[in-house]
C-alpha cells in the first residue's frame, strides 16, 4: 500500500504542472527509478515513477489534438458512436471514435446534432460533416467539475456540431470489441424502453442500475439524490459488483456442491461465475473507474480464495490502485476517483482487524458513520456542501437499492429476453418500489438542515482532517481518539473573506456566451444577470452562479438585477430565484416571473451598501424599440473606484446615456456593452466612460463573432486593460486602498490542458 500512494502523489503531482516538461524529463526519470529500485528505495521509485509515467501518457494525449489549421472550418468524418447519446431538448450529444482519421483530426471527437432528422444510436457507423475546436471549458470559482480535465481523461481531443449539409450517413463498418460492447448496451436501453409502460417514472433510475446509463435522470432527482447524500446508488460501482458477484457466487457453490462434478471444488466453480457475472456486470456499464476499481479488487479476491491465499484488504486495495493508475493515470482529474477510492479505505479501516464482527445493522452503522465522516472533508473541497441527513437516508436506501432493487432490475433484463410480458410487470413492480424511495428520499430532502453549506477549507485543513479523521475512526483502545477532534476543526472554523467598508469585489463568471455577475460589498451581495438556460439539463444559474456563491459562503443574496430579457442574461435567473426565495427582484425584462420583492429598473433609483452607491442610469421613462437598449444600467462607486454595469446597450441607449450624464459615466472598470459587438462601444461613448478596465463576457470562439475586432482596437485606444472570459475564465475585480486587483481564474490556476482562448 505505500508504494501505491507514492505512485498516486507523483502522478497526482504530474497533473497540477502548469506545462508539461519535457519527453526527455521522463526518460531520465526512468533511470533514476531503476536505480532508486535497484537500491531497494521502492517508495521513491514508485514516487518518481508515477510522475513520469503520467508525463509520458499526458504527451501521448495531448499529441492527438485537433490541428489549429482545422479549428472552425468543415470536416468530412467517419467513425462509430461509442457510447449512449444523451438526448437534449433540441440535440443529441454523443462521442465518435473517428475510424480513419485526416490528418489533424483526432481520434475521439463530441459533437453536438441539433435538430437530427434520424435516429442516433450507440455503436452506430456514420459519415458526416463536423466543425471543430480545440477543448475549451468554462473556469470559474468553486466549480469542481474541469470540462477540459474531463474531455482529456476521457481521450476527447476536439468539440463540435454536426453540419446539416450535406446530410449525415449511416453507413456500414467493421464492428470492433468496444462498438459491439456500445451496441450491446443501446440494445438493452432500446429493450427496457420498449417494455416499460410509458408512464413509467424511474425508468432512468432502471436504466442507472442496469446499465449505467444516467440520460433520462431529471435534475429534480439528481437534487434529491444529492442533498440526501444517496448519489453513490445511482452510480454502479463496488457496493453493485461486489453484490452481484456475492450472489453468484453462493448460488454457484450450492448448485455445485449438490449437482456438480468433485472434478472441480465448489469454490473454485463459484469464484469463477462470481468472477464472469461482476466482468458482464462491468460491461453493461461501460467500465467507468468505479466499476474499474472493483473489478481489479475482486478478481484479486477471487484469485486469493482460488490459491486458498490470505490476502489482506489493504493489499488488495493497493493493488487496484496501482492497476487503475497504470491503466489510467488521468483518473485523478475524476471527483468519483477519489470519493471512490476513499470510502473502501474507511470501510476497511474501521473493518479489517477487528475482533468481533458487527452483526448488519450494526455494521451498516458503523459503516455510514465512517464514510459520512471521512468524506466530509473531500466533500466541502469539491461541492462545499454536506448532507446531514446522509446516515439516515441511507440506512433504507442501502438495502432497499442493494437487496431489492438491483437484483430485480438485473432479473429483468434476463426476463425481457426470454418472457417480454413478464419484464413487463417486473419493470411496472420496479418502477412502484422506486416510487416508495423517492416518496421517503424526497420528503427528507425537504427537512431544514437537510444538509449544510460551508467555505472551501484551504490545503492545511484537509492535511490536518486526514489524522484527524483517522484518529476518530480508530478502534477502541486507540490512545486519544479524541483529540481527532480538534485536528477538524480547521475545516470547520475557515474564515470567510469580506471587502472592507467602502470597497467593492466584482467577479465576472465564465458563463460561455452570457453574462453573469456578482457584486460584493462589506455586508451586501448583489447579483447582476444569471447566465444562459440551454435546456432542462443546462443551467448557467444551477451550474455556475450558485457553486461560486457557495463557494463565498454566499447563502442569501439581496439583489438580483436582470438586465433585460435575452436568455443568455436571464436564463439562470429561475434556479437562483428558487434557491434564494428572498433576494429583491431588479429588471426591465416584463416577461419574466417575479417575486412578491421585484421592481421595474428606472433610471434614477439609488441606494447605499457599506459605503458604497449604486445608481440606476437606464433605461428611463421612454422604452427603447430594441430590448438589447432597455438593458438596466447601473454604476457603482466605491471610495477608490467605479463600475459601469452595461448589460447589453447599443449605439441608441448610449447616445441617450451622453446626453443624460455627460462626462458623470466616468468609470475605473467597464463591462463591455453587448459583450463587444460592432453595434456597441461608440467611440463617443468610451471618450466618456474612460476605463482603465473593460471586462468582455463572451464565449470561446462563439458564432457572432464577440468581441469585434474594430471594438477592441478602440479599447486598445484607450489604453484599457482588456480582459475577456473566452481567454481568462472568471474575471475577478477587488478594489483596495491603493489599487484594484484583477485576477484570471485561468491563469491562477492554469493547468497543462487548459486552452488560453486564442
Amino acid at each position: 500500500m505505500p508504494s501505491a500512494l507514492m505512485l498516486l502523489l507523483g502522478v497526482v503531482a504530474l497533473q497540477q504542472m502548469p506545462a508539461l516538461p519535457s519527453p526527455l524529463v521522463a526518460a531520465a526519470l526512468l533511470l533514476v527509478v531503476l536505480v532508486l529500485a535497484m537500491r531497494r528505495y521502492l517508495a521513491l521509485a514508485a514516487l518518481v515513477f508515477g510522475f513520469a509515467w503520467a508525463l509520458l501518457m499526458a504527451h501521448d494525449r495531448m499529441a492527438d489534438r485537433l490541428a489549429p489549421s482545422l479549428q472552425g472550418k468543415d470536416v468530412q468524418v467517419e467513425g462509430y458512436v461509442a457510447d449512449l447519446p444523451r438526448q437534449f431538448d433540441d440535440r443529441v450529444s454523443f462521442d465518435l471514435v473517428v475510424s480513419h482519421p485526416l490528418p489533424g483530426v483526432p481520434g475521439k471527437i463530441r459533437l453536438n446534432w441539433y435538430r437530427p432528422e434520424l435516429a442516433i444510436k450507440g455503436g452506430q457507423t456514420w459519415r458526416m460533416t463536423v466543425r471543430l475546436k480545440v477543448p475549451h471549458g468554462r473556469v470559474n470559482p468553486g466549480n469542481s467539475f474541469d470540462y477540459e480535465a474531463w474531455l482529456l481523461a476521457n481521450g476527447i481531443a476536439a468539440t463540435g456540431y454536426v453540419r446539416p449539409h450535406p446530410p449525415p450517413q449511416l453507413v456500414p463498418g467493421d464492428v470492433h470489441v468496444k462498438q459491439a460492447l456500445t451496441q450491446w448496451r443501446q440494445a438493452v436501453v432500446d429493450a427496457l424502453a420498449q417494455t416499460a409502460s410509458p408512464n413509467a417514472e424511474f425508468l432512468g433510475l432502471i436504466e442507472a442500475l442496469t446499465v449505467g446509463s444516467q440520460n433520462r435522470i431529471t435534475p429534480a432527482q439528481w437534487q434529491v439524490f444529492r442533498t440526501t447524500g444517496t448519489l453513490h446508488l445511482l452510480v454502479i460501482s463496488g457496493s453493485h459488483i461486489s453484490l452481484v458477484a456475492g450472489l453468484l457466487f453462493v448460488a454457484a457453490r450450492r448448485f455445485w456442491a449438490r449437482f456438480g462434478s468433485m472434478r472441480y471444488a465448489p469454490h473454485i466453480t463459484a469464484a469463477s461465475a462470481a468472477w464472469t457475472g461482476a466482468l458482464v456486470y462491468s460491461a453493461l456499464a461501460g467500465f467507468s473507474i468505479p466499476v474499474q476499481r472493483a473489478l481489479v479488487m475482486l478478481s484479486v479476491a477471487m484469485l486469493a480464495l482460488v490459491w486458498q491465499r490470505n490476502v489482506s484488504a489493504w493489499r488488495v486495495l493497493g493493488l487496484a490502485l496501482w492497476t487503475v493508475l497504470l491503466f489510467d493515470p488521468f483518473a485523478v482529474l475524476a471527483v468519483g476517483f477519489w470519493l471512490s477510492f476513499l470510502a473502501v479505505a474507511l470501510l476497511i479501516w474501521v473493518s479489517a482487524g477487528r475482533s468481533r464482527l458487527p452483526g448488519y445493522w450494526q455494521g451498516l452503522a458503523v459503516s455510514q458513520y465512517a464514510v459520512t465522516l471521512g468524506l466530509a472533508p473531500v466533500l466541502m473541497l469539491y461541492f462545499q456542501q454536506i448532507s446531514l441527513i446522509a446516515p439516515l437516508a441511507n440506512a433504507f436506501a442501502i438495502p432497499w437499492v442493494g437487496v431489492i432493487l438491483t437484483p430485480l432490475c438485473l432479473l429483468i433484463l434476463c426476463l425481457n429476453l426470454l418472457l417480454p410480458e413478464l419484464a413487463r410487470y417486473g419493470l411496472a413492480l420496479a418502477d412502484g418500489l422506486f416510487a416508495v424511495l423517492w416518496q421517503l428520499l424526497d420528503g427528507m430532502a425537504q427537512w431544514p438542515f437537510a444538509q449544510i453549506v460551508c467555505p472551501q477549507p484551504p490545503w492545511y485543513a484537509l492535511a490536518l482532517a486526514v489524522p484527524g479523521v483517522a484518529m476518530l475512526l480508530a478502534p477502541k483502545g486507540f490512545p486519544h481518539r479524541y483529540l481527532g477532534v480538534f485536528l477538524l476543526l480547521p475545516g470547520v472554523f475557515v474564515e470567510n473573506a469580506k471587502p472592507a467598508a467602502g470597497e467593492v469585489w466584482l467577479t465576472l463568471l465564465d458563463v460561455g456566451q452570457g453574462l453573469a455577475t456578482v457584486i460584493q460589498t462589506r455586508n451586501h451581495v448583489m447579483v447582476y444577470d444569471t447566465g444562459a438556460r440551454y435546456s432542462e439539463q443546462t443551467d448557467m444559474g444551477e451550474s455556475v452562479l450558485l457553486p461560486f456563491l457557495r463557494y463565498r459562503a454566499i447563502d442569501a443574496i439581496d439583489l438580483l438585477v436582470v438586465s433585460h430579457g435575452d436568455n443568455d442574461h436571464s436564463g439562470g435567473s429561475a434556479a437562483l430565484m428558487t434557491a434564494m426565495p428572498k433576494a429583491k427582484l431588479l429588471t426591465s425584462a416584463s416577461w419574466l416571473d417575479r417575486p412578491a420583492v421585484a421592481d421595474d429598473c428606472l433610471a434614477g433609483q439609488s441606494w447605499s451598501w457599506d459605503g458604497v452607491t449604486f445608481q440606476v442610469l437606464s433605461p428611463g421613462e421612454t422604452a427603447f424599440l430594441k430590448e438589447n437598449d432597455n438593458s438596466c444600467v447601473i454604476k457603482v462607486v466605491a471610495a477608490t473606484a467605479a463600475f459601469l454595469l452595461t448589460g447589453d446597450i447599443e449605439a441608441s441607449a448610449e447616445r441617450d446615456l451622453l446626453e443624460r450624464y455627460g462626462s458623470d459615466l466616468a468609470s475605473t472598470v467597464m463591462l463591455a456593452p453587448h459583450h463587444g459587438s460592432k453595434t456597441s462601444s461608440t467611440a463617443a461613448f468610451l471618450r466618456a466612460v474612460q476605463p482603465k478596465i473593460v471586462l468582455i463576457p463572451a464565449g470561446f470562439h462563439n458564432r457572432f463573432g464577440f468581441p469585434a475586432a474594430s471594438v477592441v482596437e478602440r479599447y486598445r485606444a484607450l489604453s484599457a486593460d482588456i480582459r475577456n472570459t473566452a481567454h481568462d475564465g472568471a474575471i475577478s475585480v477587488k478594489t483596495g486602498k491603493q489599487a484594484i486587483r484583477v485576477e484570471s481564474e485561468r491563469q491562477q490556476h492554469k493547468r497543462y490542458w487548459m486552452q488560453d482562448g486564442d
